[in-house]
């Protein structure tokens, strides 16, 4: 019995427990679904972010390889360095320069960071002597079509002829370094030797054949499309090269190096030294005027700038200062113009031996020489002439221009009385007896009182 009660009451529970569940589970089915629920931040997509613009540096150089590129070239180095450039372009045309600046830049790309493209370019430029080298070093060399490069034979550029064993030794030491900086490129180091001992020179397509460069490029976008995944090896170990497409910024001379240029050219210091001498003479021989002394001072200090940039030959500036003199002695000395003519002559040949080198943008022209020449004697003969005779000639107002003066005596002069000179009376005193009418000479003058004399081999006079 008691069985039977307690199995009644578990079936009792249990469908209490069933209806409960199906009414829970109807009104769950009635009521509306919940939103769902919003996926965690980190599974939402993010927007990519934006690539940096790919910039590269652009210099661009055309003259002679002097300390002006050598600073540029390296400044322009640094601040790509330091802005993080995908790559430095160095647009390049000479004729070559001097070998402590071609070495100056050859150690700030071999120390660089940043890829250094070395470009001959555009057509019809040329990386001659310093510029050859100066390719060799680069990263990645290229050049535009209808361009060349070579002719590094090394030249005196110290004002003197070199002896055989001396050139001997220059040849060697330039060879070794140009096969050096070649064969560290990977690139042709026997046609690099060639190029110093024969002076070989190659047009672009040759040099792609020969491993002198690694690129023929029309332009600057093309060349930045041409070298794209390039490996290069840096200083501080290999790259690749990500250039296509990227933003050129151009860095061009600046005004101050763009001066300094223009002044180490010859011509423009043989004139600026021409014109600083002409100053500091005018001066000395007019004191007073101060313009041209200041004018002369800062040419001839910037004509010195330039010199100890160039191959001076001191003879022939020896030669120039004694045409100078020369000339000044003219002025003083009647010769009949022979002194001329020798300064004439001194001048033009120490100016043609005043620059001592084989290429000829280190020397100074002859349409520049030759002008200079005569004008230099013009100058001379005329300007400087004029002012040595001012100098020397007799005063025409004031107190000296009485002295000497004649006139006649208009009363007694016992010792004083009055004279008659340049048309006006003036008081007079004198040591000696004067009879009115006598003709007089002044010798002194105290205050407005004329000290006189009779004048010598003179005859009484009577001046109405």
């Amino acid at each position: 019995m008691r069985h039977l009660v307690t199995q009644a009451i578990s079936v009792s529970v249990w469908s209490v427990l069933g209806l409960a569940m199906a009414s829970g589970a109807i009104s769950a089915a009635e009521s509306p679904a919940p939103p769902p629920a919003k996926p965690p931040a980190e599974a939402q997509p993010t927007p990519a972010k934006a690539q940096p613009t790919l910039m590269v540096d652009l210099l661009t150089y055309d003259g002679v390889i002097n300390p002006v590129s050598a600073e540029y070239i390296t400044d322009g180095i640094a601040a790509a360095q330091s802005a993080h450039r995908a790559a430095v372009v160095l647009q390049l045309d000479t004729p070559g320069g001097l070998d402590t600046s071609m070495r100056i830049i050859i150690k700030a790309i071999n120390a660089s960071t940043v890829p250094v493209i070395v470009y001959v370019g555009p057509s019809g430029s040329r990386a001659a002597s310093a510029g050859t080298f100066i390719t060799l070093a680069a990263h990645v060399a290229a050049m535009a079509p209808g361009t060349n490069i070579g002719s590094a034979h090394p030249v005196s550029m110290g004002g003197g002829e070199m002896d055989e064993e001396m050139k001997k030794k220059v040849e060697n030491d330039a060879a070794a370094y140009i096969k050096s900086i070649a064969e560290q490129r990977g690139r042709n180091g026997a046609w690099a030797e060639e190029a110093v001992r024969k002076s070989v020179n190659v047009t672009e397509q040759e040099a792609l054949k020969l491993r002198i460069i690694d690129v023929v490029a029309e332009d600057v976008p093309a060349l930045l499309a041409a070298v794209d995944g390039r490996s290069v090896a840096m200083s501080d170990g290999t790259k690749r090269l990500s250039t296509k497409g990227a933003a050129v910024v151009g860095a061009p001379l600046s005004w101050r190096l763009r001066l300094l240029n223009a002044l180490i050219d010859p011509n423009v210091a043989y004139v600026l030294m021409l014109l600083g001498t002409y100053g500091l003479l005018y001066e000395l021989m007019s004191p007073g005027a101060i313009l041209p002394g200041v004018v002369g001072s800062i040419c001839l200090i910037l004509a010195f700038y330039a010199f100890q940039t160039l191959p001076i030959n001191y003879a022939g500036l020896l030669l120039i200062l004694l045409a100078i003199v020369l000339f000044i002695a003219e002025v003083k000395i009647t010769s009949y113009g022979l002194l001329t003519v020798g300064g004439v002559i001194a001048m033009f040949l120490g100016s043609v031996m005043l620059m001592k080198s084989d290429l000829p943008y280190l020397r100074v022209s002859l349409k520049v020489i030759i002008p200079s020449v005569l004008g230099t004697a013009l100058f001379f003969l005329f300007v400087v002439g004029m002012a040595m005779r001012t100098l020397g000639a007799k005063p025409v107002t004031g107190r000296e221009e009485m002295i000497g003066g004649h006139g006649v005596a208009r009363s007694d002069l016992a010792p004083n009385g009055t004279v008659f000179v340049r048309g006006e009376l003036w008081a007079a005193r004198s040591n000696e007896p004067i009879r009115d009418g006598d003709a007089v000479e002044v010798t002194g003058m105290d205050g407005l009182t004329l000290q006189v004399k009779r004048a010598a081999g003179s005859a009484t006079q009577k001046e109405s």
